[in-house]
């Protein structure tokens, strides 16, 4: 995977991207809305007259410029100017650039023709936002490859350091600085996605972030913070509306979110912590696996367990995306002996959940889905999704966000 001699072959430093701490020392407990890094702009004034010329000649200093933004675990990171080309791997990042009007900076996504067409489900019912993924490199088809980052020359990495060298064979913190150095700075932070550990190198003062604090830090870095308040008070707005209209604990349903694959369904808790969840975790639905314990990302369960378990309702992660379509997926269960005794097969609560990668459009929309699935007398019935085709068209009436006000936000009408 090693470039040779990439240091030498490979370009010079951007001038414009200034890399400050990979392993991050003096986090700042919080970056500020606006991003400038407290920076001040100086203008000086010097007259010169000469006898020849005695016309009198202003020169004015270049002022200064560039922000700096803070992110665990790679710290102070500076910026000249924000980023026109962004190297991506997971979705939330993607969908981030796309909601502050960024979507064309993205040169990169993983799995492009699976993630893609998930996000075109939601992006369809936002006039005029889009996301041109068909055709983007896929930078875990080989594993996160130093050849590809030189190749790409992205002015940023939304990618947490901590994640490639702890995921990605023959990486570890020197070539993480090379590509820094060489390339353009490292800004993600993977592990608040469920809260697990980072690996030794960054482990120290790591902090864990919900994902409207790190959608809040990348438009810093996008220097787009009046977008990011923007959609925050939509998001905030709709999450007060849902928490005063749930039911009470004793009468919300038990639910399990999991993903089938080859007969083995993978379950993930509902209400832990971690941006993982956070389309379910305001909704407070009783979890089936609450008191399950497992190690890693996952538990795992065949088709006996899931029955004794038997959730009123289960949520199908990536219900949306193609191999994973909730009609195929609900067939495939409905057939199986022990699976037509779900609860959930037999009501007809086997629904479709959204992507595990959300940004903060998609988690406006999985918020309602998952809303309508788990709680239809409070917030209307869940209309169903049809394979390949948009996000099902809401009565504007039962819809819990005006997608109008969402689609101006990101075109830039505030």
């Amino acid at each position: 995977m090693q470039r040779e001699n990439a240091g030498e072959s490979g370009p010079t430093r951007r001038e414009y991207l200034a890399y400050a701490g990979v392993v991050g020392s003096g986090l700042l407990a919080g970056c500020t809305a606006s991003g400038d890094g407290d920076s001040t702009e100086t203008e000086t004034t010097e007259t010169a007259v000469t006898t020849s010329q005695p016309e009198t000649e202003t020169k004015t200093a270049e002022p200064e410029s560039g922000y700096s933004v803070s992110m665990s675990p790679v710290g102070d990171v500076e910026f000249e100017s924000p980023p026109e080309d962004a190297m991506v791997i997971f979705s939330h990042y993607a969908d981030m650039a796309v909601a502050l009007g960024k979507a064309d900076t993205v040169n990169s996504l993983y799995a492009p023709s699976f993630a893609g067409p998930a996000l075109d489900a939601f992006y369809s019912r936002l006039d005029g936002v889009s996301l041109e993924w068909d055709g983007l490199p896929d930078p875990l088809s080989n594993g996160v490859d130093k050849e590809m980052l030189y190749e790409l020359d992205s002015d940023v990495h939304f990618i947490d350091p901590s994640y490639v060298v702890k995921n990605q064979d023959k990486w570890n913190t020197d070539d993480v600085a090379e590509i820094a150095e060489n390339v353009g700075p490292w800004f993600g932070n993977y592990h608040s996605g469920l809260h697990d550990k980072p690996v030794s190198a960054y482990a120290d003062d790591y902090q864990y972030y919900s994902l409207w604090e790190l959608f809040e830090k990348v438009a810093a870095v996008y220097q787009e913070q009046e977008r990011y308040e923007a959609l925050r008070a939509v998001y905030d707005d709709m999450v007060r509306d849902i928490e005063s209209s749930l039911p009470p604990e004793s009468e919300r349903p038990t639910a399990a979110r999991v993903t089938l694959i080859n007969g083995t369904f993978y379950a993930y808790k509902l209400n832990a912590p971690g941006f993982w969840h956070a389309d379910t975790r305001p909704l407070g639905a009783t979890d089936a696996f609450a008191d399950v314990e497992w190690e890693g990302t996952w538990g795992m369960f065949d088709y006996e367990t899931m029955l004794e378990t038997d959730p009123d309702v289960i949520l199908h992660l990536w219900g949306m995306s193609p191999g994973y379509y909730i009609d195929d997926i609900r067939e495939e269960v409905a057939n199986d002996p022990v699976g037509s005794q779900l609860s959930a097969i037999q009501n007809d609560r086997f629904f479709a959940g959204g992507v595990r990668f959300q940004g903060p459009l998609t988690n406006l929309f999985q918020l309602e889905l998952t809303a309508k699935q788990l709680y239809p007398e409070q917030f209307g019935e869940w209309p169903g999704y049809s394979p390949g085709e948009p996000y099902p068209e809401i009565p504007e009436a039962e819809q819990l966000f005006d997608r109008q006000r969402v689609a101006d936000i990101v075109n830039g009408d505030l």
